[in-house]
């Protein structure tokens, strides 16, 4: 059987969640960074080589997802894009 809540219910603290700033609130756009990763083509090889890189803090451990990146680099033909021209 219920009770009528008490005046001592009323006087309870609330518990208010703390509101993420501006920039969390609208993180759903990719930015320009994001897009161009995207644009290449190889954004999940990118990916997993940031993550090995992040885990292992060493590149030369991260020798397989580094072949795989430049695999995808070249398949999407962004070698031919970003190739540097004698001026």
């Amino acid at each position: 059987m219920g009770s009528a809540p008490s005046k001592d219910d009323d006087k309870r603290p609330t518990v208010e969640q703390p509101t993420p700033p501006a920039a969390e609130q609208e993180d759903d756009e990719p930015d320009e960074w994001d897009k161009r990763i995207f644009s290449t083509g190889c954004a999940e090889e990118n990916a997993k080589l940031t993550d090995c890189y992040y885990e292992k803090k060493d590149w030369r451990q991260c020798k397989e997802e580094m072949e795989m990146f430049k695999q995808c680099w070249k398949m999407q033909g962004n070698d031919k894009r970003t190739d540097s021209k004698d001026v």
